[in-house]
């Protein structure tokens, strides 16, 4: 199985995913174990609804901690004392000016696993982020985004 996906991920990425397992493998399974003992008590399954319920939550986690797994065993964990400076990679943080709204924004570049937009962690398979990905201080670029073409310039680069 050599097909699946490489993650690349920084190491606060890695660990918080590694945070997320262990919760749902110990503390989340022990709840929906639980609620699944209590639902048993009210008797008839097939008209169930907590039984129904305690079930689907478990196929979900269960899937979850798949998902994670397979992340985790696919992960290449970029070497924050190899990021460069020079150039936008994985792990750079960049301050951009955004010509659309003419503000200064720092976006981190990060893996798709823990890309958090909401945060500014954008990954570099998102549009903006491929965009400035192995671009340099001083270059301008223009990125094709839902709402139409952003226009930014690479202010800076720093770990």
């Amino acid at each position: 199985m050599s097909d699946q996906k490489k993650h690349l991920m920084t190491y606060e990425g890695v660990k918080k995913l590694e945070d997320e397992l262990e919760f749902l493998k110990t503390v989340k399974r022990k709840e929906i174990t639980e609620k699944i003992k209590v639902a048993l008590g009210y008797g008839d399954l097939s008209e169930n609804s907590e039984y129904d319920e305690a079930k689907n939550e478990q196929a979900f986690t269960e899937g979850r901690i798949i998902q994670l797994e397979s992340m985790l065993k696919n992960a290449v964990v970029v070497d924050e004392s190899e990021i460069s400076t020079d150039t936008v990679t994985v792990g750079s943080i960049v301050k951009v000016m955004d010509f659309e709204f003419d503000e200064e924004v720092e976006y981190t570049i990060v893996g798709s696993a823990e890309a958090d937009p909401m945060n500014f962690k954008i990954s570099n398979e998102s549009p903006v982020g491929a965009a400035l990905m192995t671009k340099k201080v001083g270059d301008t670029i223009e990125v094709n985004v839902p709402g139409g073409i952003s226009k930014f310039e690479i202010l800076g680069i720093r770990r």
